[in-house]
């Protein structure tokens, strides 16, 4: 009896490793066949997946310089937009985990010369990291119209927003904001004693392998740098350089990389390379509905499909991208393009064809 129990054990243990592993061979081949047949046409920039530790597929498309028909390799760099906020949130939690600053207390402890006297007295650091703290935008309200060349510094960036009525009561809504991360960005200043842009660089990409990923002003020379080409809006007209709606990196955008390094930040994030467990569980958390997600502190926490997606986007003009990670199956998806599109095509149109192959059908809202 025993012996016919121990033949039927093996028998389904071997059947069930046998269907795990036609399904991984029949997503892979879905995979491999959806990115052969993808063009330049339909998506520029470059796509980076891996299972587990292992990276599987590294593809190139379309052109970084339209003007001089220079086409994207898989180690260009892009401007990853808002992708830089995780990076900042990291940072943050970093300092938590050490005990330099507590999430819940409002950030005039730490910036007590802050000249909004509201913001100081009443925001906390858990807000900022969830954009409930009322913040603006302001790459979409003052920015546009200002000299690019005046942004070095994170405080160059707080003019942009300092005097700005607060959109609600802290604490009480969601408007997603770039302010909130700048606020941060000097608030990791002021603890470390550290310019934000050697702290980063120190403390996340070099712990994380990430030698592509850095915050270049508008005038460098960088070598293997796509440019970026938008619409400005309307579809009807020809695409345009977007050099005119970037500046140097903030703490809330415009950090240049890679997918092979975001790829390795994802991973040196969630095997606790740059926090530990206890902190990750605390960043990864859904905490505030944002407009399509759930938020953690810096990072999405998309739970509208059979299995969970944690990560962030990036868009702005000839920007998007985006970090895909499924901690379940251990798919991590990273994309980054430098041309604008629609939800039918380009970043949009690959993300949502990995989202649901590999987490299942999207719910109906």
């Amino acid at each position: 009896m025993r012996h016919i129990k121990f033949l039927t054990l093996l028998l389904f243990i071997f059947t069930t490793q046998s269907f795990n592993s036609q399904d991984h061979r029949l997503v892979d081949k879905k995979i491999d066949s959806f990115l052969s047949n993808l063009t330049g046409e339909e998506f520029s920039g470059t796509i980076l997946v891996a299972k587990g530790d292992s990276i599987t597929q590294k593809r190139a498309y379309g052109l970084a310089s339209k003007e001089l028909d220079v086409k994207n390799k898989i180690d260009t760099k892009f401007n990853i937009a808002s992708i830089t906020k995780t990076f900042t949130a990291v940072a943050i939690l970093q300092l938590y985990e050490e005990g330099k600053i507590d999430l819940e207390t409002p950030i005039g402890e730490y910036l007590k010369d802050y000249p909004n006297e509201k913001v100081r007295n009443s925001v906390t650091i858990s807000q900022l990291l969830t954009h409930t703290a009322g913040l603006p935008n302001f790459y979409i309200t003052n920015f546009l119209d200002k000299c690019k060349f005046g942004f070095e510094e994170v405080k160059d960036f707080v003019p942009l927003f300092v005097n700005d009525t607060l959109l609600s009561e802290p604490g009480t809504e969601y408007n997603y904001d770039a302010a909130g991360y700048v606020l941060m960005g000097l608030i990791i200043e002021k603890v470390t004693g550290s310019n934000y842009y050697d702290y980063l660089e120190e403390n996340i990409f070099e712990k994380a392998n990430m030698p592509n990923t850095s915050a270049f002003g508008i005038e460098k020379i960088v070598e293997n740098k796509a440019n970026g080409y938008t619409f400005a809006g309307d579809t009807t007209q020809l695409l345009r350089n977007n050099i005119f709606y970037l500046s140097k990196a903030s703490p809330g955008g415009f950090h240049y990389s890679t997918v092979e390094d975001l790829f390795n930040f994802t991973h040196a994030l969630f095997n606790h390379d740059l926090i530990s467990k206890k902190t990750l569980d605390l960043m990864i958390e859904p905490r505030v509905k944002g407009y399509n997600t759930h938020l953690g502190y810096g990072i999405d926490v998309d739970q509208r499909y059979d299995e969970i997606i944690l990560g962030h986007s990036g868009g702005w003009y000839g920007i998007s991208g985006e970090i895909i990670y499924l901690p379940e199956s251990r798919f991590t998806i990273t994309i980054l393009s430098n041309v604008d599109s629609n939800m039918d095509s380009g970043k949009s149109m690959v993300s949502d064809f990995f989202k649901e192959l590999l987490a299942g059908k999207m719910e109906e809202n």
